[in-house]
């Protein structure tokens, strides 16, 4: 084998099954104070990624008239605590060599570290992120620059269309409903720092927190670490059901705008996490809008008619029921006759489903590309986070392969015929012609 591009070939389809067939093990248990942890060991780095994910994402926000104040609670928990200010906190991360980040979602509020795992280091890190969980100080000043930076996001995305069309597809997919309401310039420039105190004991407590861990750590290390993280954490109220998600009836919305291109999008609300007709809509997903090139809508849309650059499909399941989106852009002396190509696709997927040839493609995909979604430490937290948050078998990744396998046609179909309903599909078109509208249903 003297080829070395055939031998790279090789041994990379070697890694990808090796890394496939690995088991991946998750341990759990539940901390003295109620705080759910879920450990990965990695021992081939000296590292540890850690993640505590909170149910306090921007569905747990009480006043619409604040939304917005989720991510900021989030965001400026690094901003001040325990006596330091965020600049001394910011270069106490750099002297440790580690790295911090949040993020905030509609289920839950994620607060992240990388550090070395080597004792003093970690010791440290895990200190200075307890301290900002347990006692934030929310500085005026930092609330002040960080509302002002979110304001001018705001009012620069309203000027977009993709921006533009998201806020109203969310909007009128979840009219009525927490994941419908969106952050305004109004709605953040009311936020206050006793808003975000009230928010930060309401919402982060031990009994609301799940912490993930992944890295060159003992089971008996891990424990330690995820004591002390959960350990003085505010007694915050219990998760607060949601309210259902209602289903919209099919409408369309058509939104002025002076771009060169429409922007295209609809759905519905459509999947929780957990549901057991996820891997059905999986693999179902890939055939209709998921796979790139080779799925139905971009060799429809795109290869044959020159409709769009690019136009996929997702299931974005949550704790209640998350979307199931069609988007595209397009000229906009195109957009009545693209609209009607993808609801052609869509209604033909509905009706006959997959081939034998796109179901048995689509599982070779998902099955071959799950060692390249566990290839790094980063990604293996991402994972077992959400495993954790919402409560997914602790066997979910390694028994991913032989789920997607399992899918059939008739599955498919069916699962398709339970959660995508074209009398219940929004359409958003922004910068479209008035003439512009969805098919009749």
């Amino acid at each position: 084998m003297n080829n070395p591009f055939l031998v790279f070939a090789v041994l990379c389809s070697l890694l990808a099954t090796t890394l496939a067939e690995a088991r991946v093990d998750i341990q759990h248990w539940t901390t003295r104070s109620g705080t759910r942890v879920y450990f990965v060991a990695s021992p081939s780095l000296p590292m540890l990624d850690l993640q505590i994910d909170f149910s306090a994402g921007s569905a747990f926000e009480a006043d619409p008239q604040r939304a917005g104040l989720a991510e900021m609670t989030n965001d400026l928990l690094a901003s001040g605590a325990q006596g330091l200010d965020e600049e001394q906190i910011a270069a106490r991360l750099v002297d440790l060599g580690a790295r911090l980040h949040s993020s905030t979602d509609h289920d839950r509020a994620s607060l992240s570290l990388r550090t070395l795992s080597a004792p003093a280091e970690r010791q440290a890190a895990v200190a200075l992120v307890h301290a900002l969980l347990t006692t934030p100080s929310f500085p005026e000043a930092a609330l002040v620059r960080e509302r002002a930076r979110s304001i001018a996001a705001i009012q620069e995305a309203d000027t977009r269309p993709d921006a533009l069309a998201a806020k109203r597809f969310a909007e009128a997919v979840y009219a009525g409903h927490p994941y419908g309401v969106q952050a305004t310039a109004a709605s953040v420039g009311a936020i206050t720092r006793e808003d975000l105190q009230r928010f930060w004991r309401k919402n982060y407590g031990s009994r609301r927190a799940v912490i993930t861990l992944v890295g060159a750590v003992s089971r008996a290390e891990a424990e330690i670490i995820a004591t002390e993280l959960s350990d003085g954490l505010p007694e915050a109220e219990a998760e607060p059901s949601l309210a259902a998600v209602r289903q919209p009836q099919a409408t369309t919305l058509n939104i002025a705008h002076p771009a060169a291109q429409s922007h295209i999008l609809l759905g519905m609300p459509a999947i929780r996490r957990g549901d057991p007709d996820f891997f059905p809509l999986l693999v179902g997903n890939y055939v209709l809008g998921g796979g790139g090139f080779v799925s139905r809508l971009m060799q429809e849309v795109r290869e044959k008619r020159g409709y769009a650059y690019s136009v996929y499909s997702y299931f974005a399941p949550r704790k209640l029921e998350g979307p199931f989106e069609i988007g595209l852009q397009t000229k906009r002396s195109q957009a009545t006759a693209a609209l009607e190509v993808v609801h052609a696709v869509l209604d033909g997927f509905l009706r006959d489903g997959p081939s034998a040839a796109e179901l048995k493609a689509a599982k070779q995909n998902l099955i071959d590309g799950q060692a390249l979604r566990l290839d790094s430490n980063a990604k293996l937290l991402a994972s077992a986070a959400l495993i954790g948050f919402y409560g997914l078998p602790l066997d979910y990744l390694d028994r991913f392969p032989a789920r997607v396998e399992a899918v059939s046609a008739g599955q498919v179909k069916q699962a398709f015929a339970r959660h995508v309903k074209p009398e219940h599909l929004v359409t958003v078109i922004v910068a479209g012609d008035a003439a512009t509208a969805a098919p009749a249903q």
